[in-house]
């Protein structure tokens, strides 16, 4: 089954915690602290593989998360650091935020990319030791590793797409120029999946052609088959449109031309814009003065026509010539620029991070890094609610409360934690 499109949600892992810890040893006092720090948490990194043509192993498995870095520990030692997790997708792949549509990574070349980054590790009670606090009794947690639901798409790599209505020969033609074998028949909609052929003719002299599935009117609204495929167009470096000369179908060629051009243009007028040829099949079903008519239309729009009969390649060969020379003067495939994230200023970004409620005048802090920092201090040493106090306020969790109207002696409760607001 080919499956072009799919959502996942995607965790990295999180930082280790550091470690609150003492030295111990015999004959030594008052070791001091020796906490080790965190270790990082695993990335989630998208790598292409070229054994795979589809997204139909995320129709499966959604959610992917990577591990947990380790604890750190007595003796400063750190905590190791999570492997991270690979995930592996056809060449061709979008990765896109869900939320924002913004574009993340195009992964059409063969370097890994990040799209999770893993959370830093939490430092030990050592970094914390000064002249003045020679025991420190906390130590950081590690950073939550980044979260969100993407979008893969799939948008094929070929030089040369095959376009035009069912049942015109575009399957034909790609099963006489190349190894491809796509499914033949009298009917429509023969075809249900894009289908790649590579094309050689000769030593190093080669392009890759794909035949979209049939398109017909409407299809950039929805209708038939050809509107999931569409997107596959978008990289094509070179369209060509394979027509019905014999209207065969009852059809007029000279109309379907207009109709399949203008649902292009519809579905993405740079498509409307992109360079093609008219390769006009089944001639041996007409008259040459229907051929010679059909061609002064074709020409007279400033396209190049070609009248083949592809099940016997009869004029094939100057089709595949004229595309060749027509690659040979054109941008190799295009690539999708990644879109910058938007960034909030640094202030908003920490207090888009905080929610506070008034519930029967107690002020309710609820962040999702707070709870975590919390566990980490020591509510009966002073220098560990001193250390509180700053994170509080670096954080933007006081700027917040004070936003909210918080007053002198007003209650305030961190998870539990209940203190008197004291300007």
């Amino acid at each position: 089954m080919f499956i072009d499109s799919a959502k996942i949600k995607i965790k990295a892992g999180d930082g280790g915690d550091g470690a609150v810890a003492f030295h111990r040893e015999k004959y030594v006092a008052a070791g001091g602290p020796d906490g080790g720090d965190g270790g990082r948490g695993g990335s989630v990194v998208f790598q292409v593989d070229e054994n795979l043509s589809t997204l139909a192993d995320f129709r499966y498995k959604r959610k992917y998360v990577a591990q947990r870095g380790e604890n750190g520990r007595g003796g400063r030692q750190s905590g190791k650091s999570a492997p991270d997790l690979l995930v592996k997708v056809p060449r061709g792949t979008l990765i896109k935020d869900a939320a924002t549509g913004r574009l993340i990574a195009d992964m059409s070349g063969d370097g890994p990319q990040v799209i999770a980054a893993g959370g830093r590790g939490g430092w030990g009670n050592t970094h914390f030791a000064t002249p003045t606090r020679q025991v420190p009794r906390f130590a950081k947690p590690g950073l939550p590793g980044q979260e969100l639901e993407v979008l893969l798409e799939l948008k094929l790599l070929a030089d040369v797409g095959l376009v035009g209505f069912p049942n015109v020969g575009k399957s034909t033609l790609v099963s006489v120029v190349s190894e491809a074998k796509p499914n033949i028949a009298n009917y429509h909609f023969t075809t249900l999946t894009p289908v790649l052929g590579v094309v050689r003719l000769g030593e190093g002299r080669s392009f890759v052609m794909a035949d979209i599935p049939g398109l017909i009117e409407g299809a950039w609204e929805g209708q038939g088959l050809g509107h999931q495929f569409l997107r596959h167009v978008e990289r094509c470096r070179l369209l060509v449109h394979v027509l019905d000369a014999a209207g065969s179908e009852g059809r007029d060629p000279k109309e379907d031309f207009r109709i399949i051009n203008e649902e292009l243009r519809k579905f993405d007028p740079e498509l409307s814009q992109r360079p093609m040829l008219v390769a006009a099949n089944k001639c041996d079903l007409t008259s040459d003065e229907a051929v010679e008519d059909l061609r002064d239309y074709i020409e007279g729009l400033g396209y190049e026509f070609f009248p083949i009969m592809a099940p016997i390649r009869h004029g094939v060969e100057e089709l595949l010539q004229a595309i060749e020379a027509r690659l040979g003067k054109l941008p190799p495939i295009r690539r999708f620029e990644p879109e910058p994230e938007e960034l909030l200023p640094e202030e908003e970004t920490r207090r888009g991070q905080i929610t506070v409620t008034n519930e029967d005048g107690v002020y309710v802090v609820e962040a999702s890094w707070l709870e975590k920092a919390l566990s980490a201090i020591d509510l009966t040493d002073s220098e560990s609610l001193q250390y509180m106090q700053r994170m509080l306020v670096q954080s933007g969790v006081i700027d917040a409360l004070r936003d909210h109207g918080v007053q002198e002696g007003d209650t305030v409760d961190l998870y539990g934690v209940e203190f008197d607001f004291v300007e």
